[in-house]
């Protein structure tokens, strides 16, 4: 049979959408086709008249308005013969668009370093000492796990700083990262950063405005963007908006209903709202059109933060916002930057949340991809296979395109224990939630699970795998840093040790290099579409599909050899990717095999 064409052209781009025109072409040769149309989930239905006969092609067609959204799924019917007919993509799924949405290209497939600023490196000797501060000697010392003296988390610091990040640019550039993210960089009360003092100041201990002007120059120069974590959602008690402690000369909402920031946080009654209950960290109110302005607005915090440089965003907690309010914050920075990138914190499927920050097509661009990464864990680790087969469908299925072609996908973060432990540590839990849970959250008691040399090894081939794995997925890569140097460190404080100079791991630095190597070579990987074609207790087997090439992966979760089927249009693959010297059709332990074809 002939195949079915059809195209669909935007004809007018509007303020809220597009006038969009559909054509279907349908052969001939099929018979008599009438009652053609193109039907939207969860939207209307568009009659296509028939318009003419052209090269042996029946050809129907119309036009429509569709408001600015980042996914609309549809799929064509038709009567053939008096049959019913539907025409949809792959696996029968229905086909994806987006109007008035885009995701910049820079976003899309690369590998992304994730950097915690103040364990990374350290390029400006001197420091001083400031108040509720302790600056380590050395990054042999252990960090602090529990309170100082007056109570106070977090309060310890290596000392890393903008000017450190900037010496080691070369070295980040070698694992092929195109994509820096920072952890918070203003001053703040903590080490982490993420109780804001003063969204306009650099922290001292990271530097000035000018350190972040060279960086992202410095990094423009090696082709790679900078993205700066933004926390939007609340402030640190300490801060000069809300100022509990008389830190800063002016008036605090905390000291004061007069104070002139008195409005930006949410109060219950004449309650301060606190985030999941912390006395330190006051809830910002995202409906105050003082507070909106002020991060959003000419001349406010964003405008203020792009002019030294930067080109995107995270948004921490990106789900306690206001959908209106990341709408102002996505004007804002595409204001600053057309090819900004804004990349929301959101742990669960953003579209089973009844949220319109990510659909809308108005909001964020893509999330930190937690779901997927929770999911291949699992599948690793306990085999979990019916929990990888959905979530992937899910993926699939529900998100826009561009939005999965930008999802982060991480080997760890600054919130969950290092990969490396992850997948070497033997007291995780398949029952919690989230695979990386730890059920003793005792301090004294994770220090000291130091992995075996035994066990380590073991796990080293576990991360190999789970990148390679990550290396054919659609999404950026993310590595958290040190993670390529095998890090150790369970939960969420021992995950953030400074990374180990002169101590690497250089067998896994090596092999991070060559997934970037890859990544680069095949780039049609940035865009091309996913398949699952199918997922077993000992193998994950799945396809990428683009333009002008695709792939078939096939990844061996166990510890022994096996025999896998293959494509009969991949047998005789151009370019074949290997993991732990497997074949095209034969797999070793944690291996892997990529076949890529023309």
């Amino acid at each position: 049979m002939e195949k079915i064409h059809f195209q669909i052209t935007p004809i007018q781009k509007e303020a809220n959408g597009e006038k969009m025109k559909v054509t279907i072409q349908i052969p001939t040769s099929e018979g008599w086709i009438d009652n053609v149309y193109i039907h939207f989930i969860k939207g209307k239905s568009i009659y296509l008249p028939f318009q003419r006969k052209e090269n042996g092609y029946a050809i129907f067609e119309n036009t429509f308005y569709l408001e600015t959204k980042a996914i609309y799924s549809y799929y064509f019917s038709y009567k053939k013969e008096g049959i019913y007919c539907e025409v949809k993509d792959i696996d029968n799924t229905p086909y994806k668009l987006s109007v008035n949405f885009s995701v910049p290209d820079w976003a899309k497939g690369k590998i992304m370093y994730h950097i915690f600023v103040d364990r990374f490196a350290r390029g400006e000797k001197k420091k001083e000492i400031l108040p509720h501060r302790h600056l380590h000697n050395s990054i042999e010392e252990e960090p602090v796990l529990g309170p100082d003296k007056e109570g106070l988390w977090n309060t310890d610091y290596y000392g890393g700083d903008l000017r450190g990040i900037i010496q080691k640019l070369d070295y980040i550039k070698s694992l092929g990262v195109s994509i820096l993210y920072l952890s918070p960089i203003v001053k703040s009360q903590s080490n982490h950063r993420y109780d804001t003092g003063d969204y306009l100041e650099i922290d001292p201990y990271v530097g000035c405005k000018e350190d972040l002007k060279e960086l992202c120059r410095k990094a423009h120069q090696r082709g790679m963007k900078v993205i700066l974590d933004a926390v939007f959602n609340h402030t640190g008690n300490d801060s000069l908006y809300y100022n509990e402690y008389g830190s800063y000369p002016s008036l605090g909402a905390y000291q004061s209903t007069e104070s002139p920031y008195s409005s930006f946080y949410k109060k219950e009654g004449n309650n301060f709202q606190y985030w999941w209950g912390n006395k330190n960290l006051p809830v910002c109110n995202g409906e105050d059109p003082k507070w909106k302005e002020f991060i959003t607005g000419k001349d406010g915090v964003i405008d203020q933060w792009f002019r030294l440089g930067i080109d995107g965003l995270r948004l921490d907690v990106a789900d306690d916002l206001r959908d209106d309010f990341i709408e102002e914050i996505r004007k804002a920075v595409k204001r600053n930057k057309k090819d900004g990138f804004i990349l929301g914190e959101v742990w669960e499927n953003p579209m089973k949340m009844n949220r319109g920050y990510l659909e809308s097509g108005k909001g964020l661009d893509s999330v930190m991809n937690y779901t997927m990464m929770d999911a291949l864990i699992r599948y690793y680790r306990y085999a979990d296979v019916e929990k990888l087969k959905r979530v992937m469908e899910e993926i699939v299925r529900d998100l826009p395109e561009e939005s999965i072609q930008s999802f982060m996908n991480f080997t760890s973060t600054h919130d969950i224990s290092r990969i490396i432990q992850i997948f070497g540590y033997q007291g995780f839990n398949p029952n919690t939630k989230w695979a990386w849970d730890v059920n003793n959250e005792n301090h004294e008691y994770l220090k000291k699970q130091i992995l075996s040399k035994e066990e380590y090894e073991k796990a080293r081939e576990l991360v190999k795998s789970y990148l390679f794995t990550l290396c054919f997925l659609p999404g950026n890569i993310s590595i958290f840093y040190g993670d390529e140097a095998g890090i150790q460190g369970l939960g969420n404080l021992l995950n953030r040790k400074p990374y180990p100079w002169m101590k690497e791991d250089e067998d896994l630095i090596q092999f991070v290099k060559e997934i970037g190597r890859i990544r680069k070579q095949e780039s049609f990987l940035e865009k091309a579409k996913t398949r699952i074609r199918y997922i077993n207790p000992d193998y994950f087997c799945f396809e990428r599909i683009g333009k002008e090439k695709k792939a078939f992966i096939t990844i061996n979760r166990t510890n022994k050899n096996g025999y896998i089927w293959v494509p009969p249009e991949y047998e005789e693959s151009g370019i074949v990717y290997s993991h732990n010297n497997s074949k095209p059709n034969y797999l070793t332990p944690y291996g892997g095999v990529a076949l890529i074809k023309k």
